[in-house]
């Protein structure tokens, strides 16, 4: 793997998740037996990254960088430099992709997003990295209904094969009416450092804030970036609904904790 950096952007308040994030921070809330950030953290790790940039909001840094350092290094993520950067103010998705570029540099990168989590057993990143001939590369997926009014939303070019697209454009929730195709972003991404200077010049969008998806937008016109369909879903943690959806399927796949959750499941009424 020659992409060393992922950066996790994980610094929204959870206003969907209150009152649980009154004083705990969205990213470390728990699934199971670990924080949603730590679930980011060892997808990535899992790839070869040896080197995690969490975009946190200060309220919650000093808790999130703790999670980590207290007591040594978590297991499984012994080669992995994690280090804080903070938003220090809301202005979107974007904006804190780009708080990390002094942390990024002249590197390519992947992101992801905290509240989107894969299950243990998968990443993502690899296919990425394979699929993106040097440029940039996004994860998608194939989405119905509110999907539309949820994500962003990719225009397709061409499609290469059976999973890897050329993208001519990307618009943030569009509506039904106005979608470019019905293929979302998912919330995993692959980028030169080009994709600081979109985010650095683009007006806000969408809700009044910088957008991730106009910066891939502006990629994608250029001919530099691709869009790869994958096949496994990423567990939405970012509302309760969803986060006892995510608690349920990892709780059924965990090898520690799946037959006896299994069993209390079935014996429910």
């Amino acid at each position: 793997m020659s992409v060393e950096v992922v950066v996790i952007p994980a610094a929204g308040r959870g206003t969907r998740m209150r009152p649980a994030t009154r004083s705990v921070p969205k990213a470390l809330i728990t699934v199971i037996d670990r924080p949603t950030i730590q679930y980011a953290v060892e997808e990535a790790a899992r790839a070869g990254v040896t080197e995690a940039v969490l975009v946190v909001n200060l309220d919650a840094a000093a808790d999130i960088e703790r999670h980590f350092q207290v007591e040594g290094p978590l297991p499984g993520l012994e080669n992995m430099r994690v280090r804080i950067v903070v938003q220090e103010e809301p202005h979107g998705l974007g904006h804190a992709v780009l708080t990390a570029r002094e942390a990024v540099g002249n590197r390519r990168f992947f992101c992801g997003l905290g509240d989107m989590i894969a299950t243990p057993s998968s990443s993502f990143y690899e296919q990425l990295e394979s699929g993106s001939a040097e440029g940039s590369a996004v994860a998608l997926q194939e989405g119905q209904g509110d999907y539309y009014d949820r994500y962003g939303i990719a225009g397709i070019a061409e499609r290469l094969d059976e999973r890897l697209v050329q993208m001519n454009s990307a618009v943030e929730k569009p509506g039904q009416d106005h979608a470019p195709s019905n293929l979302w972003l998912v919330g995993r991404y692959l980028f030169g450092p080009d994709v600081f200077d979109h985010l650095a010049s683009i007006e806000p969008g969408h809700g009044g804030e910088i957008q991730l998806t106009d910066a891939i937008d502006a990629l994608a016109r250029s001919g530099q970036c691709r869009g790869v369909v994958i096949p496994d879903d990423l567990l939405d943690v970012g509302n309760p609904l969803d986060l006892l959806k995510a608690s349920t399927a990892l709780g059924l796949q965990s090898d520690e904790f799946g037959d006896d959750y299994r069993e209390f499941l079935a014996g429910l009424r």
